[in-house]
């Protein structure tokens, strides 16, 4: 039995990816194998990086990588809503379509695995999630079900029961940045039956906004696998895991009310702000001193000891930028539910 960690990556999320090695060597409590999975073919700093580091892998199996990329085309292509919102928006007809490939896991080398999005750090022994995969297909440790639904599934009621049949959907999603399941979880026949129904018109109940989560939520529930969250079954005991919430730093460890985290996750924080404050800028990123401990874990050397703060101008750009954004895809967001209403 082999347990391991993916990760899904390549140049962009480069100081990451080193922060989260690093991470995971320090904190797993045990040495596991490590298996980065291509986001594309810019991969020159991974690779390097893979070089200097025994326990780490980079999947090579083109035909796996293929049948995914293959697999989330035809699902997303054949989505009428999901074709027209992106255009819409100015988007890609195959948004984000990359971030499928955390699904290679599945054919990989791995009986059991553990995937995480490069913009995490392990801060914890992980071998108890590895044991809760003997009893169930799929677990996952976040709070993602206490968000709105729509962020996961936005069908209507009438549709998602018909294609769930589920009174209590909300309490079952999860977020697709950290999840554990095992090799083959998928039978070819399940992946089969998957496509059928989503090309059928069972994709309605997906969202758009986040294509691979929305998927990976519909495998997992449609299915009916085996499925346990920590944070929902064992709310007690489970800590909080985004940047967001307030925890205490011990050794460069994170603590929720005395519990320690098994992961930070950054998500939804820009790559790029981790690779200025790594080219020592002044970046005001939460946990900062945690983040920068592990990316410069084996190289203190490198580690910025002044940070150059950027000019006022500069700031209000990046900031006039970012409010824009923001304001956009709200407006975006706002005007795609007010129109899917009007048009069911």
């Amino acid at each position: 039995m082999i347990d391991g960690i993916y990760i899904l990556a390549n140049n962009v999320v480069y100081d990451q990816l080193v922060a989260l090695l690093n991470s995971i060597e320090a904190n797993a409590g045990r040495e596991i194998p490590v298996c980065i999975i291509p986001y594309n073919e810019q991969l020159d700093k991974v690779k390097a990086e893979i070089v200097s580091r025994d326990n780490v892998t980079l999947f090579e199996d083109s035909d796996s990588i293929a049948y995914w990329d293959d697999f989330a085309t035809q699902i997303w292509k054949n989505y009428p809503r999901a074709q027209k919102t992106w255009r819409g928006w100015g988007f890609p007809e195959l948004y984000r379509l990359p971030m499928h490939r955390k699904l290679c896991g599945l054919d990989g080398p791995f009986d059991r695995f553990i995937y995480f999005d490069a913009d995490t750090l392990l801060m914890g022994p992980i071998d108890y999630v590895y044991e809760k995969l003997d009893a169930y297909d799929w677990v996952v440790n976040d709070f993602q079900y206490k968000s709105d639904l729509k962020f996961v599934f936005d069908g209507s009621s009438e549709q998602m029961q018909q294609v769930f049949n589920s009174d209590n959907l909300q309490s079952k999603v999860f977020c697709a940045g950290w999840f554990a399941t095992k090799k083959n979880t998928f039978s070819t026949a399940i992946r089969a039956d998957f496509l059928e129904k989503l090309i059928a018109g069972e994709a309605e109940v997906m969202c758009c906004l986040g294509p691979d989560q929305s998927l990976f939520n519909y495998m997992v529930l449609r299915s009916g696998i085996a499925y346990y969250n920590f944070a929902f079954h064992d709310c007690k005991q489970s800590t909080g895991n985004h940047w967001s919430s307030q925890f205490d730093v011990v050794d460069n460890i994170l603590y929720d009310q005395g519990r320690r985290l098994t992961y930070l996750h950054y998500m939804s924080i820009n790559s790029s702000n981790f690779t200025q404050l790594c080219a020592g800028e002044d970046v005001n990123i939460p946990y900062r001193d945690v983040f920068l401990h592990y990316r410069y874990l084996k190289s203190p050397e490198q580690r910025p000891t002044s940070f150059k703060r950027q000019s006022p101008l500069i700031r209000l750009q990046k900031t006039t930028t970012s409010f824009f954004n923001q304001k956009v895809n709200n407006i975006k967001l706002n005007y795609r539910n007010f129109k899917d209403r009007t048009t069911k």
